[in-house]
């Protein structure tokens, strides 16, 4: 399934259905007058959030949704049928904004939200509502009004608790792939990952939900490679874990690359919790490793971890360390 971030879509809710201005007339009756029935309302157009749908691929190439209009009034009193309300679904974290795409309308956070982004029009009012001491035989009666249209935008932003950042083939996919039941693609070369996958690690009958966000390089922020595109993704994530691949000549300069996209993307996510892992430690030595992780460790005041997605002593530790960042 392709992965789809935003699109732009028409809603267009149903109109009402008329009144009707019908006369009672039956044989052997000697008193008519008035029956006419008022019009259906039109159905309103309503977006549902699921947790099972992770792209917004389906509005692709159907970007027109026009919801049932009300049927009409009839005569001896019959109402007309109400439109039948069009739901469309989209994946949690999805944010509805109007044409201009800076006004926002709606942010789903919740699975099976419901908004309603167009409204169906009213129903009618058929002649019998008309009907007084002064006037027995009104012929007045009224259209249904119409259903709101709108050009509105769809943007997600992916959910996750914790958000998995690093450079171009730090092992992030590998990562996501050993301590959750995602199967991302893995391969050994840079920008392997192209879209944001997402993955759920339980540990201790706890859920953690990770998404691995593709990798970036210096200038992200501003539209190189693949990481302008993909940042905002990590913006609801409680925890950011950093990855980095132990075997860097400059671990350092590895780290506050990472941190410079971020703070020139939002100074928001510098606030976020932060976890820095550093990866394939079983590329060296254990004294080695040691060593490295010391040093790097001095004048940060977030924790250093090490492991190799390999191990499985290793992805237990990170799993329980984990869950003191989402609680």
């Amino acid at each position: 399934m392709k992965f789809l971030d935003q699109v732009k879509i028409f809603v267009k809710a149903g109109d009402g259905g008329s009144g009707s201005a019908s006369m009672r007339r039956e044989k052997f009756i000697e008193f008519g007058g008035p029956d006419g029935g008022n019009g259906g309302k039109g159905a309103s157009i309503i977006l549902i959030a699921e947790r099972n749908l992770n792209t917004l691929i389906d509005y692709r190439y159907t970007q027109h949704f026009k919801a049932e209009k009300g049927q009409n009034g009839m005569g001896k009193n019959k109402t007309g049928r109400n439109g039948k309300d069009l739901y469309l679904r989209v994946p949690l974290g999805t944010q509805i904004l109007e044409e201009d795409n800076k006004t926002l309308l709606f942010d789903f956070k919740k699975e099976k939200e419901e908004f309603v982004v167009a409204n169906g029009g009213k129903g009618g009012l058929g002649n019998t509502n008309f009907k007084s001491s002064t006037n027995r035989a009104p012929r007045k009666f009224t259209k249904g009004t119409l259903g709101e249209e709108y050009w509105i935008w769809l943007q997600l932003k992916t959910i996750a608790d914790i958000g998995i950042l690093g450079l171009p083939n730090a092992g992030k996919s590998s990562l996501l792939a050993a301590i959750t039941n995602a199967n991302p693609k893995i391969a050994n070369y840079k920008f392997t990952t192209l879209n944001p996958n997402l993955g759920v690690a339980t540990y201790s009958d706890k859920e953690i939900t990770l998404a691995d966000i593709p990798g970036l390089i210096e200038g992200a922020h501003t539209g190189v490679g693949l990481g302008i595109k993909f940042l905002k993704h990590i913006e609801r994530c409680k925890t950011l874990l950093h990855l980095i691949d132990i075997t860097e000549e400059n671990l350092e300069k590895s780290y506050n690359q990472i941190k410079k996209e971020l703070g020139n993307y939002s100074k928001e996510l510098l606030k976020k919790k932060e976890v820095i892992v550093l990866n394939k430690i079983d590329l060296l030595d254990k004294k080695t490793v040691k060593k490295i992780v010391k040093n790097f460790s001095k004048n940060k005041k977030s924790e250093v971890i090490a492991l190799s997605t390999f191990n499985k002593d290793s992805v237990k530790k990170i799993k329980s360390k984990l869950l003191n960042y989402v609680s």
